[in-house]
């Protein structure tokens, strides 16, 4: 079993902003949608073996809490990409020997950033 991908949610209109983030500030690939599917709205990346999904949700409320975690092999260099892009970024000791930050994606979705 692998995991395939992750679904996150944005307000209509919001797929702008996603791109922003997750093609822009992460560097994730942005793919297409089935057709029927694009009629919904939305956008999807793709990493290194998986997916992200971002979809239309209304009424919307971003996820404080539930969040995407991507390990990366240089989070000094990812930290300073999401910052740079307009993005606030908190760095989190809070597990021993685990380099990571928080952050919000464009739709103020909570998602965490590690060390590989």
């Amino acid at each position: 079993m692998r995991l395939h991908h992750v679904q996150v949610s944005c307000p209509a209109g919001g797929e702008d902003a996603a791109r922003r983030f997750y093609a822009g500030a992460l560097g994730l690939r942005e793919i297409p949608k089935p057709p029927l599917l694009a009629a919904r709205g939305g956008v999807w990346f793709a990493g290194d073996g998986f997916e992200l999904h971002v979809g239309v949700e209304e009424p919307f409320q971003p996820a404080r809490k539930a969040h995407p975690a991507f390990a990366v092999h240089d989070v000094d260099a990812v930290e300073l990409a999401v910052r740079t892009a307009g993005f606030e970024t908190r760095w989190d000791e809070a597990i021993p020997d685990v380099r990571r930050f928080h952050c919000v994606d464009g739709s103020g979705n909570r998602v965490e950033v590690q060390q590989d």
